[in-house]
């Protein structure tokens, strides 16, 4: 259990620095931060307000109140402020980005950092813990505002160094 979690946050981390490392890096860091946070805040939100449909069949007893139309809000509404955020950047600073190109990144990486919740969920009823820290009360600690960012970094890494 000790070298998994170490392995997880260790292997999963190196990869946000090699992100780091990038041309623009930084910038790509902070817009996939940006778009998990949205992704979350829509998936939250949707979730509360009309989530009927409870994920099951072993995701329930990791994640109680995720619902597959928070999920999908959360894809959604990631792909619309990444689009909006693709605009002003090609509109202000005359970027060229595809349209098509941000709008498949974005959902690869939303479903990616959703299973990165899950992952993180899962580890922490395994190991019977509520909170990874009480550094930010309410919200899981510390890693649990970074493990899907964590999840996708290798995913992510991979698709910017292919363009």
């Amino acid at each position: 259990e000790t070298i998994l979690g170490a392995l997880y946050i260790s292997v999963l981390f190196s990869h946000v620095i090699l992100i780091s490392f990038l041309p623009n890096g930084g910038k790509w860091l902070l817009t996939a931060q940006i778009m998990v946070w949205v992704c979350d805040s829509f998936a939250y939100f949707t979730g509360m307000t009309i989530g009927r449909k409870i994920f099951n069949r072993g995701f329930s007893s990791i994640s109680p109140k995720k619902s597959i139309e928070g999920c999908i809000a959360g894809i959604v509404g990631a792909v619309i402020i990444a689009l909006i955020y693709t605009y002003a950047i090609n509109s202000i600073k005359g970027f060229e980005y595809s349209y098509i190109y941000i709008t498949i990144f974005t959902i690869i990486l939303s479903i990616i950092g959703q299973i990165g919740d899950f992952a993180a969920s899962s580890i922490k009823r395994y190991v019977d813990v509520k909170d990874y820290s009480n550094l930010i009360p309410g919200h899981g600690g510390m890693l649990d505002r970074i493990d899907s960012l964590m999840f996708l970094a290798p995913f992510a890494y991979v698709f910017l160094t292919m363009i």
